[in-house]
């Protein structure tokens, strides 16, 4: 995800064009599989969850010792990774195309607001020790980011808008954990599988979290009703 307050310089034309080629490749992609559904969507959504769940092994791998503790992590992994997936699948297949659209809407925007904001007002730190270009006036710009989001995509209901704040703060916290999983690990991405862009945890890790609280959600909902 985009850092927030990111204090690297502007990318060689030659980098930015591999990022943009990359990007439009991935998007048109997971655009068509989402717009296709049914099977193609199911396949698409599950071998995105084998790569980031390979890619959370080799981190873990490189930062936990001993098998107990290893094996712990592999468990987290998959039940975390493995309901925001279900959720994904759920979505689509259940409710059509406009929940996906606005989750994912919502995610891009707490990036695009948190870089926007980050890079242009700066300040302090957020938690330096484990993402240091990360700051606290990208985290608001995040959450305006969220709110926008969230006030058109349900009408202007003002419920709904105030519901991006929270949004915001858990797709930043997975961003915060996916990197500190990686300073733990010591390496700058969780793969090198995208060019220009590292791996599919570093691009989804926002949206893991907030997929993985919907479906938490949903899950101690029916468990209670």
């Amino acid at each position: 995800m985009a850092e927030a307050g990111s204090a690297a310089g502007t990318a060689a034309p030659s980098d930015l064009l591999v990022r943009t080629a990359s990007a439009l490749a991935m998007v048109a992609v997971a655009g068509a599989a989402l717009w296709l559904g049914g099977m193609v969507w199911t396949v698409f959504v599950a071998l995105v969850a084998a790569g980031v769940l390979f890619e959370w092994s080799r981190l873990v791998l490189a930062f936990v010792p001993g098998t107990p503790g290893r094996l712990l992590w592999h468990v987290g992994g998959l039940v975390y990774v493995g309901l925001a997936t279900a959720t994904l699948l759920v979505m689509r297949l259940g409710f059509g195309m406009v929940p996906v659209l606005i989750s994912v809407g919502v995610v891009i925007a707490i990036d695009v607001g948190a870089y926007a904001f980050g890079r242009t007002l700066g300040g302090p730190k957020i938690a330096p020790s484990i993402s240091p270009s990360k700051t606290w006036a990208g985290l608001l710009g995040a959450v305006i980011g969220a709110m926008i989001v969230m006030h058109f995509a349900h009408r202007g209901d003002w419920g709904l808008t105030l519901a991006g704040l929270p949004i915001a703060v858990v797709a930043q916290a997975g961003d915060f954990f996916e990197s500190w999983m990686k300073r733990r690990a010591g390496v700058k991405d969780s793969s090198r599988l995208i060019p220009g862009h590292g791996g599919l945890f570093d691009r989804v890790d926002g949206l893991l979290a907030v997929l993985f609280l919907i479906g938490l959600g949903a899950v101690v909902g029916k468990v209670a009703a």
